[in-house]
């Protein structure tokens, strides 16, 4: 039973458990809402015997008294156990279930985000979690405890008279029917409102990401109408959506009401006949307005049972993703990095890199070089395992690194890359990210080798100035130094760098190459560059185009030959000659 549940509602162990614990503490809440009912009962039984025909003494207002407060003890103590197994237990199992969601993300490679967009991974981490965390703990264990509180009831009053009890429980099928049999209606809306929403979402985050390159095509006139367009899609799905579940649940309830119609017609036709006693008729009334209040509560809330089969498939499949694997402990002879026939595509049909062989030696600068589109970034994420290789194999001091777990595979990787990414804190926190056990002062000399002290001086608060989201109060140069003070900092025996240089000016650029220079001291240097002087002095230069390497060896080597290398040369050559 708990591992159903645990695969059927992607639940934890513990989640399984209080689910059931949570149920049966609904189904005992229900239950209890009758004890004050049977009180009356029990006091109109002594009030009217001779209406009922049985004799009873004078009612005893010491016992009454007694009795209420045992009943008002148990409601207590039910509710308060529902609540602790029912709402306390979902928060914490929904916060499990984000910290597990986080930490699988964490251990997926990037091919996975390759192939989905922002807004969707956040809308699953956030929108997905809180509609399970709401139906768990609004609606499943309501559901299940009122299904199992009306069977009880319903045993027990077809016991004591099965016309009566019958008169009851006939439309208890009959409104169930009524939701279960129109479950497909209910899904294809409410999945049309999820979808358009998401594209809605999409459509936000598009827009505050771009939108200086909107402003700056005159586009936004044009995008905002496109989407008001997705909003007001978006709005109709919902008004359908509700309209046509609330339309169902609405009519489902009123087939419930019909049941205390049905008790009083056929308890006035048993008293009438005097098959039945008025103790007895009296006994039904109050069983019938008090049995369907929790199930009418349920029908409320049971399309949003429904749609967790959405959510809980989105999160099914991101469970199901293959992680990247290996030895969390791994002593590395050197750290020489080696391509062998390697392939890669990013998606199926179409290689990005092709039979690439090549090897990156340690204490010397490797440079990647070629056209745009030739594989020297994907080659450099390949090396540090951010996606694994389609085909062949990279091996880093003679290790496969697919047998390597990928954190402790990036301990020995310092990564450099074009596009730079910062977070919401201060310079100092910023760089700490390369060693987070490193003090002020290592950072801070980290900062002054990459240059950071000549923007640093201009903040409010010098390094301790918190930079925005993503450095947005730095400067594309200055969000780069932050970067290579990160790496410096690392001091790791590989290091990557993507276009590390690209965004700085000529003066700085000089600068931190001399810093760059002392930093990749007998390491394994992976290179990426457009222009050419940047690595006029490497040890050893790849060329890489549509996938293969073109060339490879020593630039004098390379400029001796005629090949692509040359061509670059003196196009770039050229360029320098070039005016407006």
């Amino acid at each position: 039973m708990l591992n159903f549940l645990q695969s059927k509602f992607a639940l934890s162990e513990k989640g399984a458990r209080n689910l059931c614990k949570g149920s049966l503490y609904s189904a005992l809440v229900n239950l209890s809402m009758m004890l004050p009912a049977g009180l009356f009962i029990l006091l109109l039984a002594e009030l009217m015997p001779p209406l009922t025909g049985l004799y009873a003494p004078a009612p005893q207002p010491v016992t009454y008294a007694l009795l209420t407060a045992v009943t008002f003890l148990v409601l207590y103590l039910c509710h308060f156990l529902q609540y602790s197994s029912v709402f306390l237990a979902t928060y914490e199992e929904s916060a499990a279930r984000r910290i597990a969601l986080a930490e699988k993300l964490r251990q997926l490679p990037l091919s996975f985000f390759g192939q989905r967009d922002l807004a969707d991974l956040t809308n699953t981490l956030m929108g997905d979690c809180t509609t399970l965390e709401h139906a768990f703990s609004h609606a499943m264990p309501q559901l299940l405890g009122a299904i199992l509180s009306t069977l009880l009831i319903t045993a027990g009053l077809l016991y004591a008279d099965w016309r009566l009890g019958l008169a009851v429980v006939w439309v208890i099928p009959a409104a169930l029917l009524l939701i279960v049999g129109s479950k497909y209606i209910q899904n294809k809306a409410e999945l049309a409102h999820y979808q358009a929403k998401r594209i809605c979402a999409d459509g936000i985050q598009e827009c505050l990401e771009t939108i200086q390159d909107i402003k700056a095509c005159s586009m936004k006139e044009r995008y905002l109408a496109d989407l008001d367009r997705k909003l007001d899609t978006a709005e109709q799905a919902q008004i359908r959506s509700e309209l046509i579940t609330g339309t169902l649940v609405t009519s489902a309830q009123a087939v419930l009401r019909l049941g205390l119609a049905s008790v009083v017609l056929v308890g006035g036709a048993l008293l009438t006949a005097g098959k039945t006693d008025l103790l007895t008729y009296l006994i039904f009334l109050i069983a019938a307005s008090r049995l369907y209040d929790p199930l009418s509560g349920t029908l409320a809330n049971i399309a949003e049972i429904f749609m967790v089969e959405i959510p809980l498939k989105r999160m099914q499949a991101m469970k199901a993703q293959p992680v990247q694997s290996g030895e969390k402990q791994c002593t590395l002879p050197g750290c020489d990095i080696a391509f062998t026939r390697v392939a890669f595509s990013y998606h199926t049909g179409e290689p990005v890199l092709k039979d690439v062989s090549f090897v990156a030696r340690q204490g010397e600068v490797t440079a990647l070089i070629g056209p745009s589109g030739g594989g020297k970034s994907t080659a450099a994420k390949l090396a540090a395992r951010f996606w694994d290789a389609t085909a062949g194999k990279i091996t880093l001091g003679g290790r496969d690194i697919t047998t390597i777990d990928p954190e402790t595979l990036l301990q020995n990787y310092a990564i450099v890359f074009q596009d730079v990414v910062l977070f919401n804190d201060t310079v100092l926190e910023n760089i700490r990210l390369g060693r987070m056990s490193a003090t002020d002062e290592e950072v801070k000399a980290a900062a002054r080798l990459a240059m950071c002290d000549e923007f640093t001086a201009r903040l409010p608060r010098g390094y301790h100035t918190v930079i925005g989201e993503n450095g947005s109060l730095l400067s594309g140069g200055e969000r780069q130094r932050v970067a290579i003070a990160r790496a410096i900092l690392k001091n790791a025996p590989v290091i990557l760098l993507d276009e590390a240089t690209a965004s700085l000016d000529v003066e700085n650029e000089t600068k931190i190459q001399a810093a760059l220079t002392e930093l990749i001291k007998d390491k394994t240097v992976l290179v990426i560059a457009h222009r050419l002087r940047t690595v006029a002095n490497a040890d050893k230069i790849v060329v890489l185009a549509d996938g293969y390497v073109a060339q490879q060896g020593k630039p004098d080597e390379l400029l001796q030959q005629a090949g692509l290398y040359r061509h670059m040369v003196e196009l770039q050559q050229q360029s320098l000659d070039w005016t407006l």
